[in-house]
């Protein structure tokens, strides 16, 4: 019995849409060393679950030629799947088919998927691979773009997005990626830029190359637009895929809790020790959370970016945490302007998906110099403390050392609406240092003095037993608690139990004016 002609035209058409631009465009792209649209969407979805969307459409164009250059489904690859077994929404755009540039239909396939990934609250995932506006359709692809990003603005904080740069993203490309959450590249084969390296020469004569100027050591590293970075293409899918384990769907639900055979009451010695004598002296902090969270596993993100803050998300008895600490092995875990806004993003975000937020604090306040305070650090770090003071999720706090000044304020005091604010016995909650703190109180007494040197010292070791301890503080119920280091972990996580059905909220307004 033959077939019917009608479903042979079908897959006649389906297989013509699935090559693209072409065997010959397919060849080049993988000489490039990189993969398909196709082929990126197959590694990072669930085998099997991807279903496409318009695989048919063509583009409306008759200009400059293009009448007679029409693939089906055009220049990007839309619709849904699952990565571990939730829904996604994806759109991938497609090289091979015109550079992967943004026309009318091309944009109207992105805003589809968009939209239903709002109307069923699931992420978003961009796959990024274009040579920008498609100039035959003129100002048409720059109305695609607007329409892209106001729904990019629209889902923000309602769906999570994730942008993956899998080559070139240049001018009013890149703010599509810029609004949403996430933002991975891959090393030496993709890279961001508004203006291109031939701009740049011919207005300001400088000669930097496409890597130099927007690669993804650059944005990691810099500017810290990109968030994670990879050595190869599939490495960024896996990080898509490990992220989203961390997050809810929405912003209506809970973060996926996955349950975990490492105990709950476990309790580490060496955090008792990890300390250093010397408060001068540095350890790193990372260490310290490794001892606190499920099975180690500490997923951080832009990690090259402002290192004197960490940032990323992990685990505690199976619940979903992100974590904010102070880096004392990176300029003293100084707050500057890189690092106020690298924290105040993270917050936002953890509190508009429900995720609950750790601080690990150890900060002797905010750097000081005519760069920071002519470059904004009174904007920069208010930017931090907003988004701790505006966040309603179950705020934690352990402070491990050093809480000094208006620091001490910002990381998720008491003040700030913290919930459960625990502290170490090496915690020093002060306004300033002992040092400091002494030349400033008693400058005459010491000027006055015999030996001022001697008198100096004294009034230190003074000032450190009054103050530089935990238990002022607790006095007063800014720390909830002094607990053995060892503890941490159960003390948290109980904590995280007990916080499971918080309710707080803000007074009703349309948004606050951040001090962006």
């Amino acid at each position: 019995m033959s077939e019917n002609p009608q479903i042979q035209q079908l897959r006649k058409r389906k297989t013509q849409s699935r090559l693209g631009g072409g065997l010959k465009g397919i060849e080049d792209q993988h000489k490039r060393g990189r993969l398909t649209a196709r082929e990126r969407i197959d590694l990072l979805l669930d085998k099997g679950s991807f279903r496409e969307l318009d695989s048919f459409v063509v583009h409306r164009t008759t200009n400059f030629g293009l009448d007679d250059k029409k693939f089906p489904g055009d220049s990007v690859v839309t619709g849904w799947g699952t990565i571990a077994g939730r829904l996604v929404y994806v759109f991938s755009q497609d090289f091979t088919v015109i550079g992967g540039s943004l026309g009318e239909v091309h944009a109207e396939k992105i805003c589809k998927v968009m939209d239903m990934a709002m109307k069923n609250g699931a992420p978003l995932i961009g796959l990024n691979d274009s040579g920008g506006a498609r100039i035959q359709e003129g100002v048409v692809s720059l109305g695609g773009y607007a329409d892209i990003f106001l729904r990019n603005t629209l889902a923000s904080g309602v769906i999570p997005q994730i942008s993956v740069i899998m080559g070139p993203c240049a001018g009013g490309a890149v703010y599509s990626p810029a609004l949403t959450d996430f933002i991975v590249m891959v090393r030496k084969s993709s890279y961001m830029f508004i203006t291109g390296p031939e701009v740049v020469k011919a207005v300001t004569h400088q000669e930097v190359s496409a890597e130099e100027l927007g690669g993804a050591d650059v944005h990691s590293e810099i500017s810290g637009v990109c968030h994670l970075a990879s050595d190869s293409e599939p490495d960024s899918l896996y990080l898509v895929q490990k992220l989203l384990s961390y997050l809810p769907q929405n912003n209506m639900e809970d973060p996926p809790f996955i349950a975990t055979d490492d105990d709950s009451l476990r309790m580490d010695e060496s955090l008792d020790s990890i300390v250093p004598d010397d408060p001068g002296k540095p350890y790193d902090i990372k260490d310290v959370i490794g001892r606190v969270v499920d099975n180690g596993e500490f997923f951080e993100i832009q990690e090259a970016y402002a290192p004197n803050i960490v940032i990323g998300f992990a685990h505690l008895g199976g619940h979903s945490v992100g974590i904010v600490a102070n880096q004392p092995a990176v300029l003293a875990g100084v707050l500057d302007i890189k690092a106020s806004e690298k924290g105040a993003r993270f917050v936002r975000f953890c509190d508009a998906f429900n995720v609950p937020i750790i601080t690990f604090e150890d900060v002797p306040g905010f750097l000081p110099g005519v760069d920071q305070e002519h470059g904004g650090i009174i904007r920069s770090g208010a930017k931090l403390l907003f988004a701790y003071c505006e966040a309603t999720v179950p705020k934690l706090t352990v402070v491990t050392r050093k809480a000094y000044g208006g620091a001490y304020c910002v990381m998720s005091s008491k003040h700030i609406r913290g919930d459960l604010n625990l502290a170490w016995p090496t915690a020093e909650i002060a306004v300033m240092g002992p040092d400091g703190a002494v030349n400033i109180i008693f400058r005459r007494e010491i000027a006055q003095a015999e030996d001022p040197e001697k008198r100096r010292q004294a009034l230190i070791a003074e000032y450190k037993e009054k103050f530089s301890n935990p238990y002022a503080a607790a006095e007063r119920g800014y720390i909830d608690d002094v607990i053995e280091p060892r503890e941490t972990r159960s003390r948290l996580i109980n904590a995280l139990e007990m916080l499971s059905n918080k309710r707080d909220a803000n007074p009703p307004k349309k948004h606050g004016c951040m001090p962006v």
